[in-house]
């Protein structure tokens, strides 16, 4: 357990391309701070070129964590990211170091932030029998069943999304419990940290270039090697979705040539960027940072001058 409110966590989230790990290292150096790394895939070992990993270099400017922990077999899950990472931010607080939460893994940074909802195991027979009832009646018929038990979760789900409407019911048969009240109930780190979340943005057209840019470069800085060596080793379906290893994998198969690869991977991560920018935008609590408006220097100086007021303030109550 956390002292409550008294651990300050800040989070550094964005895109792919915006900048997110230069920023953060320049944030722990002026904090006393650690990077705990939110990205999915830098978490392997074998793909620091796909999934641009802190570089040596960069290690040497401030302490980083959960980088290249994972062989490329095993999966990595929100869940197992929850636990690496509420041990290495009770760690850093331990030794006075301000752990910071670097990265563009939405979903990892919600269950770290808000926590996992206990979801009970597939059940079915259960939903063979609700599928077979809104074949005839149609989904809008168990949406409004769903409204009448939990108009919360209702409300958030579209009546035509069929797998939701289903999945939300079949929660409620199997606990007893609504997902708003298994929700409700479930704790992360917001509830005994002081987090600060701030977001790197741009528009499109920049953000874009950025991609295009780092596209080229990561196939012109060894990802060709990288995937070679990569297609010998057993893959979690984890780690095969890093961007490039499809892409290359086609080039090196003769499906097509080189210069296809990289518009399909400049493509696919300019899709990828947009999901990403769609889930944290979401986030009300977000912080944002427009880095075409704003010197890399004058958002350093905002987030630790946030960060100070706050530690502040804490002292002072």
């Amino acid at each position: 357990m956390f002292a409550a409110k008294k651990t300050k966590v800040i989070f550094i989230v964005g895109p792919t391309a915006i900048g997110k790990t230069r920023l953060a290292i320049k944030v722990a150096r002026m904090v006393g701070g650690e990077i705990i790394s939110a990205d999915s895939m830098q978490a392997y070992k074998g793909m620091a070129v796909l999934s641009q990993a802190p570089t040596a270099d960069e290690k040497k400017m401030a302490r980083h964590l959960l980088t290249g922990i994972l062989k490329s077999s095993e999966e990595y899950s929100a869940a197992l990211f929850r636990k690496k990472a509420t041990a290495a931010i009770r760690s850093a607080a331990k030794r006075k170091k301000i752990p910071i939460v670097a990265g563009g893994s939405g979903l990892y940074v919600k269950a770290l932030i808000d926590g996992l909802f206990p979801s009970p195991e597939a059940d079915i027979k259960f939903r063979r029998k609700m599928e077979r009832i809104m074949a005839k009646k149609g989904s809008l018929y168990l949406h409004k069943r769903l409204s009448a038990i939990d108009p919360d979760s209702a409300e958030k789900i579209h009546p035509n999304d069929k797998r939701r409407i289903i999945r939300a019911l079949e929660i409620f048969d199997s606990t007893g419990k609504t997902m708003t009240e298994l929700k409700a109930a479930t704790k992360g780190l917001k509830d005994e940290c002081d987090v600060d979340i701030f977001g790197l943005t741009a528009p499109r057209d920049k953000l874009y270039d950025n991609i295009n840019a780092r596209s080229e470069a990561i196939v012109g800085s060894g990802a060709i090697r990288e995937v070679k060596s990569l297609k010998k080793k057993a893959l979690s379906k984890t780690a095969i979705s890093v961007l490039g290893f499809k892409e290359i994998s086609g080039f090196l198969d003769g499906e097509y040539s080189l210069d296809e690869a990289m518009e399909l991977l400049k493509m696919n991560t300019r899709n990828f960027a947009k999901r990403q920018l769609t889930w944290f935008r979401a986030d009300p609590r977000v912080r944002w940072f427009d880095v075409t408006r704003m010197s890399e220097t004058a958002i350093v100086r905002e987030i630790v001058k946030s960060t100070r007021r706050k530690t502040q303030e804490r002292k002072s109550a």
